[in-house]
């Protein structure tokens, strides 16, 4: 699991910002939010042009060059903060895994090119190279790979050449930390079939429903979120399959659903298409939804305990210690990222009004 995230310099983030997973109380309440000691479900709230898209963005910027899955283009433009003075952006991950805990941090420069990197297992340091430079300690990876030839890489991430071309044990934590890089996936309520990460493309968008009894679960699905219609799949004169509202006159899905009937439909596909995911970013989650639906994905997604999930969102009726914990919900401001359990000198209690205190600008500081 991912137990700290830092990143600096990247996009709208000119200072560190911080998203540390094993911040938490022990709040008696919505364990579900909380595995292996660390957070496993949480919302961030912040106003607008703050950077809660960019903080996704930034978190799965590891997926770009440690993996070949799909990065949607045109989301790393304008890649480092206008006062970037350094010339990199830089990113630091702790994952904590079973057989042991990797840091990994690397920098990026405007052009997105890996510029520095370093790896450490257990607080032991594997190796650190400087890319510009051609020079760094690889001590410690020359122990780790005694019959890899590293002159070989290329212009490639050193560690993902290690783990490409490298065998460890099958529970290393290196080849652990690639198996959970590999299964993130980010995607966005506003956006149909744009994602970063998980796999390499996502043709089956349109078509994975007609397996199996999907459009029967997709119709129960929408169902519960309030729409009435049924759904049929039937062939056009083209003999291409394709779903349909079954009404009177069938009407193309996709032509004639709604923004909120879309998103429900790519909030399904993820669902059920990415099944062993590891840590699953929803931007604007809910930006479509009436409060009592997004309550009932937020619920849906505490209790699949298997990933992490991190949501944004501007829906207050989310703020209630019914749906989560005072440590899982989080503000995101220019000067940094706080849960509202850090973001007040008040003890907050299960009984606590969270939407009335965070109107009130309780966790504005």
């Amino acid at each position: 699991m991912l137990k700290l995230f830092e990143v600096t310099g990247f996009k709208n983030f000119d200072n560190t910002i911080q998203l540390d997973f094993s911040d938490i109380r022990d709040y008696k309440f919505n364990n579900s939010c909380v595995a292996k000691g660390l957070l496993s479900k949480l919302i961030i709230y912040g106003k607008n042009s703050v950077g809660k898209s960019n903080l996704g963005l930034a978190l799965f910027d590891i997926v770009s060059h440690l993996t070949t899955n799909n990065v949607t283009p045109g989301m790393y433009d304008y890649y480092l903060n206008v006062n970037n003075k350094a010339g990199y952006a830089e990113f630091h991950y702790v994952f904590t895994f079973d057989s042991g805990e990797v840091d990994y941090r690397y920098r990026k420069n405007d052009k997105q090119t890996l510029v520095y990197e370093s790896v450490a297992i257990d607080n032991k340091r594997i190796f650190t190279y400087d890319y510009e430079d051609m020079r760094g300690d690889l001590s410690g990876l020359e122990a780790l790979t005694t019959t890899l030839n590293l002159s070989f890489r290329g212009t490639d991430s050193i560690l993902k050449y290690v783990i490409a071309n490298t065998a460890l044990a099958q529970n290393h934590p290196l080849y652990q930390m690639q198996g959970f890089v590999s299964h993130m996936l980010w995607f966005r309520s506003l956006d149909e079939n744009c994602y970063i990460g998980y796999k390499s493309n996502s043709k089956d968008y349109f078509d994975f429903i007609f397996e199996g009894n999907q459009v029967k679960e997709l119709e129960s699905f929408l169902h519960k979120a309030g729409l009435q219609e049924n759904l049929i799949a039937k062939k056009d004169t083209d003999g291409i399959k394709r779903l349909y509202f079954d009404t009177n006159k069938p009407l193309p899905f996709f032509k004639a659903a709604s923004s909120g009937t879309r998103a429900l439909y790519t909030f399904f596909y993820w669902n059920k298409t990415a099944t062993d995911v590891s840590l699953m970013f929803i931007d604007e989650f809910d930006a479509f939804y009436h409060y009592e639906l997004a309550e009932i994905l937020v619920q849906l997604l505490e209790q699949q305990p298997d990933f992490q999930v991190v949501l944004t969102s501007h829906n207050t009726n989310l703020l209630s210690n019914r749906i989560m914990r005072p440590d899982c919900y989080f503000i995101l401001t220019r000067d940094g990222l706080t849960s509202f359990a850090n973001a007040t000198d008040r003890e907050l209690r299960e009984g606590h009004n969270l939407e009335k205190l965070y109107m009130s600008g309780e966790f504005n500081g």
